[in-house]
Order: C-alpha cells, then sequence, then structure tokens
C-alpha cells in the first residue's frame, strides 16, 4: 500500500506516523482517517498511532466535526484489540480538539493521550525516540528500501 509522504508506517514496531503541514482541516482528519481504516483493513493486526501536530500552522476545525469523527471512529474500531494514538500538540487550539477526542474515544479500545513532549510521547508507546522523529525516513517499502525519503509500506 503506497502512503503519501506525510504518513509513514513501521511494520517492525506495528507504528503508524503522522506528520502533515500545513492547515488541519475536515479534509486532513478526513484523509488520515481514511487511510487508518484502509490499514486496519489490510493488516488485520492492531497498530498503534503517532500524530506529530508540530508542522500545522493554521486550524479549521469545531467541535461538532471532532465529536462526529470520533464517534465514528469508535464505531468503525469496533471490539478489536486495544491501540494508543499518542498525539503530539502544543498549540492549545489542536491540544483541545484532541483532548475532545480522547474523551470520546476513552470507553473504547483507542487510547488517546496528548502529549507536549515527543520524548514523552515515545515512552508512552514504547518506541525509541529516533523512530519519532521528525526527520526519520526508517519505515520502508516491504523489500527495504526507502523512496524519495518518504517512507511507504508494500505487503
Amino acid at each position: 500500500m503506497k502512503l503519501p509522504p506525510e504518513v509513514q508506517f513501521y511494520e517492525d514496531i506495528r507504528l503508524l506516523v503522522y506528520r502533515p503541514r500545513g492547515l488541519l482541516d475536515e479534509t486532513a482528519i478526513n484523509r488520515i482517517v481514511s487511510i487508518i481504516g484502509d490499514l486496519e483493513a489490510k493488516l488485520q493486526e492492531p497498530f498503534n498511532r503517532f500524530f506529530d501536530t508540530l508542522g500545522h500552522d493554521e486550524v479549521e476545525l469545531n467541535f461538532r466535526y471532532v465529536i462526529h469523527i470520533s464517534l465514528y471512529r469508535v464505531l468503525s474500531y469496533g471490539d478489536r484489540p486495544p491501540v494508543k494514538s499518542a498525539i503530539l500538540a502544543t498549540d492549545t487550539t489542536i491540544a483541545h480538539y484532541f483532548q475532545l477526542h480522547a474523551i470520546i474515544t476513552e470507553d473504547s479500545p483507542i487510547n488517546v493521550r496528548i502529549f507536549q513532549q515527543r520524548e514523552d510521547a515515545a515512552k508512552w508507546l514504547g518506541v525509541a525516540l529516533e523512530r519519532l522523529a521528525e526527520n526519520s525516513a526508517r519505515a520502508t517499502h516491504g523489500n527495504g528500501n526507502q523512496q524519495n525519503g518518504s517512507a511507504v509500506n508494500e505487503r
């Protein structure tokens, strides 16, 4: 499965990393939710997530949409095994939206936590810090090759 440049999947540690840039809006959220859903369907095994929101410089969301997409994720993930979603957010607006997401997913297998330090997110996820580093491009094709510095995974 070819992933866009802002998404990497580390198969060896079962971790999806999302590092978007620019505007955080419904289109961006819908895109990553679609990618996560596709990976969940294809892989049939749980994987953790790391969202690095530090590259966002503008936010165009509302609470109604965040509630809607959070409920959608809870229902679509269903009763699968627990996963962790670590959100790196220092912008208060972005943090508030993800805190709402965390509250809505609280009684589901999707465990969401918001972090202000990359190191804390890495420790909670149980992964090496360099895997979450901004310039990390260690996720690879299934054959071990990197392509244009962005990570993709083909199965």
